[in-house]
């Protein structure tokens, strides 16, 4: 069953057919064909296996996890392809990254969204754990979605990373997490993820190494 979804959701990828002066590779979700540039020179501007992952989720999970006129922030949002893809899917969206990758990000979300969704989202900068307060303000800041795909991996920022899921998160937000496991280090940071979060599994992909979950703040998952 793992290595027949694992199939479905690569299925969902589709390259070039001829040589282009620029990096990119094509998505078919949420009814649309989505064209993603690329640099491979920066992890941040590559699209990884635990975005399709999400995205496929997002797609198939329409009615339980229906995304119209919901407020969603994607952190880490890289290439923009959640982003993208829940913003077709209905969704106000402000996709989120470093400074030195909002120009692709930028790129990539106008591209395949201009003139094809409901809520034309947004992109805005987002250094974890820096200046939250100033740029997020809880008090006008409400979000019932945050997403996140591929966001642990080896980097020094945890601790600030977990800052922000706290910053962001109020206590109907939901989180949408997908992982990729790695080093013992970063597989740790699901441990003090769950001090702050209730954690549930919505899928796991062995053949990937991928986990997918929902996450609330603490004791807000079943009320």
């Amino acid at each position: 069953e793992d290595e027949q979804i694992v199939a479905e959701i690569m299925g969902r990828r589709f390259f070039p057919d001829h040589i282009t002066h620029k990096t990119w590779e094509g998505f078919h979700f949420a009814g649309h064909e989505i064209r993603i540039t690329e640099a491979t020179d920066c992890y941040g501007a590559v699209v990884w296996p635990s975005a399709l992952v999400l995205c496929y989720f997002l797609e198939t999970n329409s009615k339980q996890c229906n995304l119209v006129d919901k407020n969603v922030i994607e952190i880490g949002a890289g290439t923009g392809l959640v982003s993208i893809v829940a913003s077709l899917l209905g969704a106000f969206v402000t996709a989120t990254d470093l400074p030195e990758l909002l120009g692709n990000l930028q790129h990539n979300v106008l591209r395949n969204t201009k003139q094809k969704c409901k809520h034309q989202p947004c992109v805005k900068e987002l250094s974890w754990g820096i200046d939250l307060e100033k740029n997020f303000p809880r008090s006008s800041c409400h979000f019932d979605y945050i997403m996140a795909a591929d966001v642990v991996y080896h980097h020094p920022f945890l601790d600030e990373l977990l800052l922000t899921f706290d910053h962001l998160c109020k206590n109907d937000t939901v989180i949408l997490w997908a992982m990729k496991f790695r080093l013992e280090k970063e597989n740790r940071f699901v441990d003090r993820f769950q001090v702050l979060f209730d954690l549930e599994m919505i899928s796991n992909f062995p053949s990937l190494n991928i986990t997918l979950y929902k996450a609330m703040r603490k004791g807000r998952m079943k009320a």
